[in-house]
């Protein structure tokens, strides 16, 4: 009774393994729907195009497949998180024309009534 138990949740687990795998793997897909992997000598990597793509990060290769995909996602998260904080983004330009349309539009709401 025991082992069926344990077997039961072993494979939960590996379940669970599977799905985060296939979630990695859909994020740099996301990012790079080109995105293949390559096995060399120094083992696999996962290229878009004939970029590796974890290598403006200095993420080595791998001779695991799954910590290629991981490496390659944590890529494209870090790269997301700098263009979300990048200095260029960051201009008020757009803040001050969403404000004043805002105003204009209150503006023309006063003058109607």
């Amino acid at each position: 009774m025991i082992s069926y138990f344990q077997r039961k949740d072993q494979d939960h687990f590996n379940m669970r393994e599977e799905i985060k795998k296939e979630r990695i793997k859909k994020r740099v897909l996301k990012d790079h729907p080109n995105a293949y992997v390559d096995h060399d000598s120094n083992g696999y990597k996962i290229m878009a195009g004939n970029k590796f793509i974890a290598e403006d990060y200095f993420l080595p290769d791998t001779h695991d497949l799954d910590t290629a995909w991981e490496y390659a996602a944590l890529a494209c998260k870090t790269t997301q998180n700098f263009n979300r904080s990048h200095p260029d983004r960051m201009d008020l330009s757009n803040v001050e024309n969403k404000l004043s349309r805002i105003n204009n539009r209150k503006r023309r709401s006063r003058r109607v009534k």
